[in-house]
């Protein structure tokens, strides 16, 4: 569902320029700053806040409250032009906000060159079977996804893959190619996924690295954070030294290290992570 048609209007611009900006206070400004003559409210199925919508004379604009709360002048604001209020679901909008920024990068972003190895795809789903078997139906968080293999891989597999780079060109380059789903896809930082990501079941970094002493304090923080919001994670890295230094991460978790002969190049080894 798009986001106009969440909020019934015929066409709508978010104000915030891109989802990794959801969480910026000050965003709300920007909805705020015309003089507007009608105002829609969006709240959850427990009536917590998702947007404030606003019409003015180029039309329907809105702010989205999904990672933070209205403040007091947006509330004002429809007050004082005696707005509706709609409700959907929480995982309706989001949804929705995920596809339209995905939309938005697609039309401004020139895909990166294709860098998928055809037999990739297949030995990542071979992979997946072997760790964690028949996930169907099974929410995964596919960490620093690139162009898309590990979520086409899960999805292959009847997995639903939320996925989440900071590279839009890539990101760009998967969603031309099927790999990538709009509605499940984030151009993020992955150090601060858990602004913006749930806890979910499963979670993957594929070809997480290449991990070097210099950028060590960089990728201990995104792991970590994958680590923390998901119960079962694999990772996959080139070297055995970078499996080594993932496992040292997973303090506390039951953690198999092993190598995986059936790429030699980008997935050869494997850190299997699960809540103790």
């Amino acid at each position: 569902m798009k986001v106009a048609d969440i909020l019934e209007v015929d066409g709508c611009r978010l104000v915030e320029p891109s989802f990794a900006e959801l969480t910026i206070d000050s965003c709300t400004a920007l909805l705020l700053e015309a003089g507007a003559d009608e105002a829609r409210f969006l709240v959850d199925e427990d009536e917590e806040p998702l947007a404030l919508a606003l019409h003015d004379g180029t039309g329907w604009r809105a702010a989205s409250f999904l990672f933070r709360d209205p403040n007091l002048a947006a509330i004002e604001c429809f007050e004082a032009l005696d707005g509706e209020i709609y409700q959907e679901k929480r995982e309706a909008w989001l949804s929705a906000v995920r596809e339209y920024y995905s939309m938005e990068l697609s039309a401004t972003t020139v895909p990166a060159f294709e860098d998928l190895r055809p037999e990739r795809e297949e030995m990542i789903r071979d992979l997946i079977r072997e760790v964690w078997g028949d996930r169907a139906g099974t929410l995964c968080l596919d960490c620093c996804c690139g162009s898309g293999v590990g979520t086409a891989a899960l999805r292959a597999d009847g997995v639903r893959a939320l996925a989440c780079d900071n590279d839009p060109a890539l990101l760009a380059l998967g969603l031309a190619k099927g790999r990538l789903v709009p509605e499940d896809t984030m151009c993020i930082d992955a150090r601060v996924a858990a602004d913006y990501i749930a806890p979910v079941p499963l979670g993957v970094a594929f070809m997480a690295g290449e991990i070097y002493s210099y950028n060590a304090d960089l990728w201990e923080k995104i792991i970590t954070e994958l680590l923390d919001l998901t119960d079962e994670t694999l990772v996959t890295v080139g070297t055995e030294a970078e499996a080594a230094r993932v496992e040292g991460w997973c303090a506390g978790r039951d953690v198999e290290v092993f190598e995986n002969r059936r790429d030699p190049i980008y997935d050869r080894w494997c850190c299997v992570a699960r809540r103790a």
